[in-house]
Parts: C-alpha cells; sequence; structure tokens
C-alpha cells in the first residue's frame, strides 16, 4: 500500500519513494530523512509489487530500494525503473554487503550501493542535494 504525506500543493517540492518491507526500519529511515529535509514529499512502499505504480503516481528524484522484497526484488525492479526513467537516482539499500549483490545493483542500474548497518548520513545528505540543492 501507497503511503503519503504530500497534498496537491507539494507538486515542486523533491520527491523521494522508499521501499522497504521492515515497517520499522522504513519508519526509521524515513524520520530521518523528514528530519534532514522536513520539505521533502516521502512516500513508501513494502511490497515489490507496489513499485512500479508508485513510481508513476510520486514521480520520484531519488528512490531508496531493498533487495529482498515480498513480490518482486528491488534489483529487477531497479532495472525496470531504469528502463523508462533514466533521471530517477536509485539507491540500493539492504543487510546483505555481499560483492555479488553490489556487483548486480550497478549491473541493473542503481547509482549507489548503501548497507543499512553501517548507514552515512553525510553520504545520503550530499546525494540529496546534488539532485536538488533546495531540498531542504
Amino acid at each position: 500500500m501507497v503511503s503519503s504525506n504530500r497534498n496537491s500543493s507539494n507538486g515542486h517540492k523533491f520527491k523521494t519513494l522508499i521501499v522497504e518491507d521492515n515497517a520499522s526500519f522504513r519508519q526509521y529511515f524515513k524520520e530521518n530523512l523528514q528530519t534532514r529535509f522536513p520539505s521533502m514529499v516521502i512516500e513508501e512502499v513494502g511490497d515489490g509489487n507496489e513499485v512500479l505504480r508508485a513510481v508513476e503516481v510520486l514521480g520520484p528524484a531519488i528512490i531508496f530500494m531493498d533487495i529482498r522484497l515480498p513480490g518482486e526484488n528491488g534489483l529487477q525492479l531497479t532495472k525496470k525503473i531504469r528502463k523508462n526513467h533514466s533521471e530517477i537516482k536509485i539507491v540500493i539499500l539492504t543487510s546483505y554487503d555481499l560483492p555479488e549483490y553490489r556487483e548486480a545493483a550497478f549491473q541493473y542500474g542503481a547509482n549507489s550501493f548503501m548497507t543499512k548497518d553501517s548507514l552515512n548520513w553525510g553520504e545520503i545528505d550530499a546525494l540529496i542535494k546534488s539532485i536538488s540543492p533546495n531540498s531542504n
């Protein structure tokens, strides 16, 4: 299910999609983004089957994508999104820092790869600011 904190007046704001099946991590990540970027529009999905529709509805500038999801996995979704939306930045966000996952993420079109247990918020902040300098 797509969860939203946007309204019709937010069409011009920086938009982010969090794709994560772990509800507590998804909430933690969203809260940190909202603290750092109060004007950011953030939507979230917890199931791979909802992602493509959410991308079309939201039109995010950046997606934080888990790999292991119910429904379709994050790597396949990255490949599909990349076909029609080359402008969207996709960050693979996973608990599994495996070389084969990292390699596959970039082969499928991800812009970045981060592990959940060693999140670098400075790197995340810099990435978001590089996409939208007015995103705070």
